[in-house]
């Protein structure tokens, strides 16, 4: 009898796991594995892998394609130090733009960048990165954990940094001159090592930045002509998200995590639509058995043109697709597993996890150089 395999998630069965033809917008997944080496599969409705690209550093988070046709990927930079236990976990620190036979178009460097990078598609990046507080200024955070500053004295606060097609900076925003401590402490059970832990970057269609505050549980919109916060979502109705995104008639939609949500005794994940000048929520998905879907840390959400939503339970390596009723018309579960390398990173999740930070979904004419065979 062969032993009872340990890593639950594979033990309970990978690849497609649903499909609705009829309900599924269909196309093309988009995925990169946490663990790979570098590995971005995109797949067919039915689960199998059309294209793959091998590239040489593993995921510093995610992979898309660009409106050209080409690959924005996010990769990690080798052989840096732990700025701090969890650093090595989410950092990137490489962004390149990548044809889709693998040839390298463009790169663009920065060791302190982690998370989030949004790739314009003509050389333009808008990323997160971190820059040290010590002294008053690592006192003026407000929350956390005391005692626990990196270092025991050090505060990584996040930038927002765009650069253009050569690598110079065009527009700069920095936690630590923009952002209200009061306004956004961090969770009273987080540490301090980072503040407010930025997990997502993306300009607007007036030119402002949407951003997500993990550790303070806030979207907020940023002026990019003053840097003033000039919207934020009321406390209370995101807890730890992640991916906003702003929809055609001009809502957010978010991937809330549901960690530490107040009100509520049994923690669960939920993708909500926001309207801004209201601040409510106006549509949501929870799975019907609301503790059945609860990732604690990552996640994404993303509209389809048909008004589905494919969702991404990152910890889980589980994707889906629901309609505007809730109903699961797709589900895939990423078979790939693998350990974290980084020693920091595998004593605080020794498991050979599926993870993916993000999904993206395509149509056929976003992947034109897709082979005319692989899409029958």
């Amino acid at each position: 009898m062969p032993a009872v395999d340990q890593n639950q998630r594979r033990r309970r069965g990978t690849g497609l796991i649903a499909l609705d033809e009829e309900r599924s917008f269909g196309g093309y997944t988009l995925f990169a594995p946490l663990t790979g080496t570098g590995e971005v599969h995109l797949i067919d409705a039915h689960g199998e892998v059309v294209h793959r690209w091998d590239l040489p550093y593993r995921p510093g988070r995610h992979a898309r394609v660009l409106p050209n046709g080409n690959l924005g990927y996010n990769g990690v930079l080798p052989d840096e130090p732990a700025l701090f236990p969890m650093w090595h976990k989410y950092r990137g620190g490489i962004m390149q733009e990548v044809a889709p036979d693998g040839t390298v178009l463009r790169e663009h460097r920065d060791r302190y960048q982690h998370h989030d990078a949004h790739h314009y598609g003509d050389g333009r990046l808008l990323y997160s990165a971190l820059e040290p507080l010590t002294g008053a200024e690592a006192a003026a955070v407000r929350g956390g954990v005391p005692g626990s500053e990196a270092g025991g004295d050090t505060i990584w606060a996040d930038t927002i940094k765009e650069v253009d097609a050569q690598g110079r900076t065009t527009w700069e925003w920095r936690v630590a001159e923009h952002l209200d401590r009061d306004g956004f402490p961090l969770h009273p059970d987080y540490s301090r090592e980072h503040y407010p832990l930025i997990n997502s970057v993306l300009p607007l269609r007036d030119g402002n930045i949407l951003a997500s505050l993990r550790s303070a549980s806030a979207v907020i919109v940023i002026s990019r002509a003053t840097g003033e916060v000039v919207w934020r979502t009321e406390p209370g109705v995101v807890s730890q998200q992640h991916c906003p995104t702003e929809l055609d008639n001009g809502n957010f939609l978010v991937f809330d995590n549901g960690v530490y949500r107040p009100g509520n005794d049994v923690p669960f994940s939920r993708v909500i639509e926001v309207e801004p000048a209201s601040g409510k929520v106006v549509w949501e998905y929870h799975d019907p058995a609301r503790e059945a879907f609860f990732a604690p840390f990552m996640g994404s959400a993303q509209r389809l043109a048909n008004g589905n939503t494919l969702v991404t339970d990152s910890p889980a390596g589980r994707l889906f697709e629901v309609t505007e009723d809730g109903y699961l018309c797709w589900e895939y579960v990423v078979p790939f597993f693998g350990g974290y390398r980084e020693r920091e990173v595998s004593a605080l999740f020794p498991a050979e996890p599926n993870a993916v930070f993000r999904a993206y979904r395509y149509a056929a004419e976003e992947v034109p150089w897709l082979r005319t065979d692989a899409r029958r």
